[in-house]
């Protein structure tokens, strides 16, 4: 049976557990996209077993559980997975201020990570809310 069709969990992590797998990180009741994070086999079941967000962090080569030093956790309600088992959806809940550790000009935490858009020109402009 192919993957698209099966019961089974079949993600591949490869032999040695560190492939990474692209996590897409929604607020739940928005469905606002709050971040692209990567995780391997110990991220995720990081994630399952505790029920916070958990990465891998690619410059510091690290696992990283999303909100550890700002308080900003993410909540994961529910986890999708697309039909090829080679890519993630949490659904969340925000549980700070913030998800993006970049800083608004009143110092608090970006709601998303995705704060501006590329105009006509190719200058970046800050969405606000």
């Amino acid at each position: 049976m192919s993957k698209e069709y099966t019961e089974e969990l079949l993600l591949d992590f490869g032999a040695d557990g560190n492939t990474l797998i692209p996590v897409v990180t929604q607020d739940i009741n928005t469905k606002e996209v709050l971040i692209l994070a990567f995780a391997n086999k110990q991220a995720f079941d990081e994630t399952r077993k505790s029920g916070f967000a958990t990465y891998w962090s690619r410059s510091r080569a690290e696992l990283w559980k999303k909100g550890m030093t700002s308080g900003d956790m993410l909540k994961v309600e529910e986890i999708r997975i697309n039909c090829e088992q080679n890519s993630l959806v949490y659904l969340v809940i925000p549980q700070g201020k913030g998800a993006c550790h970049a800083k608004c000009d009143n110092g608090t935490p970006h709601t998303s990570c995705y704060y501006r858009k590329i105009n006509e020109d190719g200058k970046l402009e800050f969405i606000e809310k």
